[in-house]
């Protein structure tokens, strides 16, 4: 059974670990670094994983899955690279950075794969995008597939596209959010208590999510079922039009895709 561990256990880390758990991977076969001793605590209790330091994950794992912010890469490639084992599959879920940077501060011939993921995988319905640096063969890409297929869906894009697609899923819900959070404003707006305008747009936004995922209508067609002429919702419509919503949400993930470039032209030699 292959060992893996994650370096950096916190949310996606967590659930990504809770996720291959509850796929029936063995607690002895995961393991973790977390630098705040409480959590790391909490997780061991809680889950049954090993917290180790990061030489002690290079040693026994084989796959070590990179979970910590962007801007601590620098230190952490620095502390792996002298006690990372040939073979070793590099897995990085840090959003910006390319393989090539990887492949650049560990030891030749290291395999390495980028995944966007975004944080629905906490909730087991994840949206990961997978890309093969130089050295990964198809079987690395077939082990982080199958690893990450047991907290959501699984796609394997161009490593051209990950920018692209880290502004579309990887940001994504916070779209979603942010869309809910106007909507139930404007429950309030229209006199309808928080609760129930809660509960109204957020089943309704299940519901209509649902539709997309099960159906085999265009988006477009969705939404004409819902607009009957001269309706309700052909007026909102147009004001959405009329204030450029739709533009501004064109604008918005052109917008996360130049960040996400920015972010790994950081880490540029």
């Amino acid at each position: 059974m292959t060992k893996i561990a994650v370096l950096g256990a916190g949310k996606i880390g967590e659930a990504l670990l809770s996720g291959l758990l509850q796929g029936g991977r063995a607690a002895t076969d995961l393991m973790f670094t977390e630098k705040h001793e409480g959590r790391a605590r909490s997780l061991t209790e809680q889950y049954g994983f090993e917290a180790v330091t990061v030489a002690g994950a290079a040693a026994k794992a084989d796959v070590l899955v990179v979970a910590v912010k962007p801007q601590d890469i620098e230190p952490l490639l620095v502390e792996l690279k002298p006690v990372l084992k040939p073979g070793t599959l590099i897995v990085s879920l840090c959003a910006g950075l390319p393989t090539a940077l990887f492949e650049r501060r560990l030891p030749e011939g290291t395999p390495v794969v980028r995944v966007m993921p975004n944080t629905p995988m906490v909730v087991g319905e994840a949206m990961s995008a997978v890309s093969g640096g130089s050295n990964a063969t198809p079987e690395h890409l077939e082990v982080v597939r199958e690893l990450l297929s047991t907290v959501g869906k699984v796609a394997v894009v161009p490593e051209s596209q990950q920018d692209a697609v880290t502004a579309l899923s990887g940001s994504g819900p916070a779209y979603f959010f942010f869309l809910v959070e106007a909507m139930i404003d404007a429950g309030i707006l229209l006199g309808i208590p928080r609760d129930l305008a809660s509960q109204l747009i957020i089943q309704s936004a299940v519901g209509a999510a649902t539709m997309l995922n099960e159906g085999s209508s265009h988006p477009v067609i969705l939404r004409e079922a819902v607009t009957s002429p001269a309706g309700t919702t052909i007026m909102a419509i147009r004001e959405l039009e009329k204030h450029g919503v739709r533009a501004a949400l064109l604008a918005a993930i052109e917008s996360a895709r130049d960040r996400s470039v920015e972010l790994g032209r950081q880490h540029e030699d």
